[in-house]
């Protein structure tokens, strides 16, 4: 696909919090990505179930890569002002997957909309949504 930015965001996310999770990008153009990681033990709680802090750093880094690859003419880059997330189910292994939509694309803010799911299963894990502040140059 033309407009595939996914590995570029992946060169990009060496050495950080993603790439440290695993976080592999299967398709990133504006108003879509989608991105997955193997389950494995730095992904869990100490309780043995799948850490909220490892869904929402897969649902956020595909919303703001989202971002990213939809920022409208003139900006610069974006922060995020605004997530939330529900959760609905936990994997212990095999695979986590996410899609990203934007829901809103406006000059100052973009909305985005995540669906995670269990990949052996199909089953929803969380679904998220966050705002993004669009960021351009001082005048």
């Amino acid at each position: 696909m033309a407009d595939d930015q996914s590995a570029n965001l992946t060169a990009v996310q060496a050495g950080s919090l993603p790439d440290h999770l695993g976080l592999q990008w299967q398709e990133a153009k504006p108003g879509l990505v989608r991105g997955r990681f193997d389950v494995a033990r730095h992904h869990m709680a100490p309780n043995g179930f799948l850490h909220a802090a490892a869904v929402i750093a897969l649902a956020d880094s595909a919303s703001g890569y989202g971002c990213v690859v939809s920022l409208p003419e003139g900006a610069t880059g974006f922060t995020t002002i605004e997530l939330k997330s529900n959760f609905l189910g936990t994997a212990r292994d095999g695979g986590v997957a996410c899609e990203a939509k934007l829901i809103h694309g406006g000059r100052n803010t973009q909305v985005w909309d995540a669906v995670v799911t269990a990949e052996g299963t199909g089953k929803t894990i969380a679904l998220f949504r966050c705002t993004q502040m669009i960021l351009y140059p001082k005048a």
